[in-house]
């Protein structure tokens, strides 16, 4: 069966609730991590210092959506009902059946919670289960430790660096680690009873 076309839909987790993203969430966004340089740290954007400068971005990545380049979920906490980060599929080839899950963030409150590898979690259902994808992809920064330990916790394997890979918003340069999981692998990552 080949792949279908993700699209903008709701999915939900335990913890996280994913909806597509939306202008309706930047004030909850905000206060979710608005003007928190670390939460912004391993993003190729500056930290949003106002409301408006967030619904700046949330209108870029919106942007990027309608051309057809990504599709994103707000990441809602279930307990509050509030937006508190967002997460993407990237660089979707549907013929080729891959796609990359990035772009995510998530505020200070639930860094270490379950929150972060639920959403990740939810994607990947999506893909493989629903979507019937034959490979998810992460591209991390090589600092981004927080990231790379949640995907490795999931059951992605490291395929490499990409070395000098891509300009940072402060002008440094990041190698990019290579994460992937196969829909072959999925069943024994569903089977360890973390999706």
């Amino acid at each position: 069966m080949a792949a279908r076309t993700p699209a903008p839909v709701v999915i939900e987790g335990r913890h996280i609730r994913l909806e597509p993203l939306a202008f309706h969430h930047v004030p909850d966004l905000f206060a979710a991590g608005g003007g928190d340089d670390e939460v912004w740290r391993w993003l190729p954007v500056v930290s949003p210092g106002s409301e408006y400068e967030m619904r700046m971005i949330v209108e870029q990545r919106l942007a990027q959506q309608a051309a057809g380049d990504a599709i994103l979920f707000a990441a809602v906490d279930r307990p509050t009902y509030r937006a508190v980060g967002w997460i993407a599929y990237l660089d979707i080839s549907v013929a080729d059946e891959r796609l990359d899950i990035g772009w995510h963030w998530l505020g200070r409150s639930l860094w270490y919670t379950p929150a972060l590898a639920e959403m990740h979690l939810l994607l990947l259902h999506n893909a493989f289960d629903t979507l019937r994808f034959g490979r998810v992809q992460w591209q991390i920064d090589h600092d981004d430790v927080r990231s790379r330990d949640a995907v490795i916790g999931i059951g992605a394997r490291s395929e490499g660096t990409l070395r000098r890979h891509a300009r940072r918003p402060d002008g440094t340069w990041r190698d990019t680690l290579v994460y992937a999981l196969l829909a072959s692998e999925w069943p024994a990552v569903k089977g360890r009873g973390i999706a």
